[in-house]
């Protein structure tokens, strides 16, 4: 078995009004809920709702189909904020999308929340992170469950 890791840096974050600073390239997002304090110009993260990867992370999140879904997880007072980390290839974002998604299990998710069928998987996390494990591994999953292995579900004794 073969293994994979990845570095993710997450810069910055931005609020839903300012989505348009997103980086247009390849990488990784995370869509939170957050409290903006306007006297302190900073955003307090409260929850993360999603994550997802893109080729082009500013123009996904412009144009995804689950804005209504991710507002719905707001609670008063909170509003939508972003952040993306920047990794390249198609299939090392997948691949390190589903590690995150495998292990944060973020509400507005669905595909890989409970299986990971992938290699074996590292994770670190720095910069703008919060509500993000700085570092873990994932492991394959096997969606079969024991069926996958042989089991007849009938005692052989």
């Amino acid at each position: 078995m073969s293994s994979e890791n990845y570095n993710l840096y997450f810069n910055g974050y931005w609020r839903e009004p300012n989505i348009g600073g997103l980086p247009a390239n390849s990488g990784i997002y995370c869509v939170y809920g957050c409290v903006y304090d306007s006297a302190k110009g900073e955003v307090s993260i409260s929850k993360l709702i999603y994550i997802g990867e893109s080729h082009n992370v500013q123009n996904r999140v412009a144009n995804h189909e689950k804005w209504d879904e991710w507002r719905r997880k707001l609670m008063s007072g909170e509003q939508l904020c972003f952040n993306a980390a920047l990794i390249g290839g198609e299939a090392d974002r997948q691949q390190a999308e589903a590690a995150m998604i495998h292990k944060h299990k973020p509400p507005c998710n669905s595909k890989y929340v409970d299986t990971f069928p992938y290699d074996q998987t590292t994770i670190r996390t720095s910069g703008q992170n919060a509500r993000l494990h700085k570092y873990f591994t994932v492991h394959p999953t096997s969606s079969q469950g024991l069926m996958g292995i042989g089991y007849s579900g009938r005692s052989q004794w």
